[in-house]
């Protein structure tokens, strides 16, 4: 009897420990059920971070495409003003240019005549200058 009392002890005493590992191991089986839950969590709150993010980015894009756009237009009409401008100054420069070779065929035309008389107006001139001398050495 003895002997079954220990052998049933000694049962009840294996059962125990088991029950004992059994329980830790449920308590460790639990702490990481609660880490993966809170890690899960954490998770999703950088899931829910990251598609606000990419909304956000996908609207910057958006709006840097239609800046872009409109720049683009905007560039264009100042370069179509631009050519136009080019054109007219261009034209101008050609008008000037015309009436500038006019005025050089005039003043050569004008000198050339000139030349001719210019020696008789120079004469006059000294003349005039010394009779004017003259006069004021007298008048002194």
């Amino acid at each position: 009897m003895i002997m079954g009392l220990s052998l049933g002890l000694l049962i009840e005493l294996g059962v125990a420990i088991l029950l004992a590992i059994t329980i830790g191991y449920c308590v460790m089986l639990n702490t990481r059920i609660k880490n993966l839950q809170s890690d899960r969590a954490a998770l999703q709150q950088m899931i829910g971070d990251l598609v606000q993010a990419t909304t956000m980015a996908n609207g910057a894009i958006k709006g840097l495409k239609q800046t872009a756009i409109e720049a683009d237009e905007r560039l264009n009409q100042r370069l179509n003003e631009a050519e136009r401008f080019a054109i007219e100054l261009a034209n101008h420069v050609n008008a000037g240019q015309t009436v500038m070779d006019r005025i050089a065929r005039i003043t050569q035309a004008a000198r050339s005549q000139e030349g001719r008389s210019e020696p008789r107006r120079a004469s006059d001139a000294l003349r005039a200058l010394d009779d004017h001398q003259r006069r004021r050495e007298n008048v002194a």
